[in-house]
Order: structure tokens, then C-alpha cells, then sequence
């Protein structure tokens, strides 16, 4: 007798777990579909990657050779922000009886990073690609019959992204208007920008 096919799995942008231990067999699980309990495991690594990468973009303005002590600030607050977030999916997955898996630490991807400007692309990039992924997860909770799940995603996560996305735009914008330039030079631009800048302290 052949064997049955193995369950065909859609395209998807998540980042699913590979190597994911559901959770099926848990007394404690709460009505948590195995595809979301994985998606959950696989966001929740997405968002350590980013705090990681956000504390690594921190120390590069803390170097001597730049010292912008108020730009490493504003990276520094917004890696525990990201912290924060992951620490809370981790929490909720934990609340509705899912297992966490854990991966890899893996290099931040920012090694090249020397000046302002590429610094904040590359947030709003990491921010973007998190917006997408939270409106996939959003979506895919919603499809598997937890509406409560999408709901935390929505409010918990995605809407805070979405006013750190205004504010990142505006940040980027008034950098490349006060002289910031995408490499190691620096100059009066990057000062104006690290005195000046309110947000940066926000």
C-alpha cells in the first residue's frame, strides 16, 4: 500500500521553523494550530535576529572613530524595543501552550555599516520585511480559525512598526538634508544630525 503524500505547504514569506517541536500532545496547548504555533517559533527568532543586529548597528557609533553618542542611543533603545517584542511573542506562544525552539545565533549582517545614512536603510529595511512577515502571521492566524491570535499580532506588534516606520522615514529624510553621507567620511552633517535631532532621544 503506498504511502500517503506528505501535506504540501504553500509559498510563503514566514519564517518558519525547519526543525520545529509542536507542541500537539500538550495538555497546556490552547486551541493553537500547529502552522501557527510554528510561524510564532519562527517570527519570534526574526525578531531576536533584529534586536541582535540593532545592538551591533549601536556599537558601530559608539566606536571613537565616529562617536555619536546620541545615534547609538536611539539604535541602542530601539534593539531593547525589539527585545522587548520578542520576549513578548515568546510569552504569548508560551500562554497558549506552544513550544519555542530556539536557532543559531547568526552574524547581524551589518558588518559593512559605518555612517548614519546606510544605518538607518538598513531599519527601515529590517522593518519593512518584519511589517510583511506580522500581515502574513496576522493573515495566517486568521485562516487557521484564531482570531485572537491575529488581533495580538495587530495590535502587540505590527501598529508599533508601523509609527516607527513614519519615524524612521522622517529621520532618513533629515539626514541626507543636513549632509549625512552613506560612508566613513562623516562631517558637519552627521554632527547636526546627532545634536540636533529630537528623535533621536525619544
Amino acid at each position: 500500500m503506498a504511502a500517503e503524500p506528505a501535506e504540501k505547504r504553500l509559498k510563503t514569506g514566514l519564517p518558519l521553523c525547519a526543525a520545529h517541536r509542536s507542541s500537539a500532545g500538550s495538555r497546556a496547548r490552547h486551541n493553537l494550530q500547529a502552522a501557527v504555533e510554528e510561524a510564532l517559533c519562527g517570527v519570534s527568532s526574526l525578531l531576536w535576529d533584529g534586536a541582535y543586529r540593532l545592538q551591533a548597528l549601536s556599537s558601530v557609533f559608539e566606536r571613537d572613530d565616529v562617536a555619536l553618542p546620541r545615534v547609538a542611543s536611539f539604535f541602542h533603545q530601539e534593539a531593547l524595543k525589539q527585545q522587548q517584542e520578542a520576549e513578548a511573542m515568546l510569552g504569548y506562544l508560551a500562554e497558549r501552550g506552544g513550544n519555542y525552539c530556539g536557532k543559531d545565533v547568526q552574524k547581524p549582517g551589518c558588518e559593512a555599516v559605518c555612517a548614519v545614512i546606510p544605518a538607518l536603510e538598513l531599519l527601515l529595511l529590517q522593518l519593512r520585511e518584519e511589517v510583511d512577515v506580522l500581515v502574513e502571521l496576522s493573515q495566517l492566524a486568521r485562516n487557521h480559525g484564531d482570531p485572537h491570535t491575529a488581533s495580538v499580532v495587530k495590535s502587540h506588534f505590527l501598529t508599533p512598526r508601523v509609527d516607527r516606520l513614519k519615524l524612521l522615514g522622517d529621520l532618513l529624510t533629515n539626514a541626507r538634508r543636513v549632509g549625512c553621507t552613506s560612508d566613513q567620511t562623516g562631517g558637519f552633517g552627521e554632527y547636526i544630525l546627532n545634536e540636533l535631532q529630537e528623535e533621536l532621544t525619544g
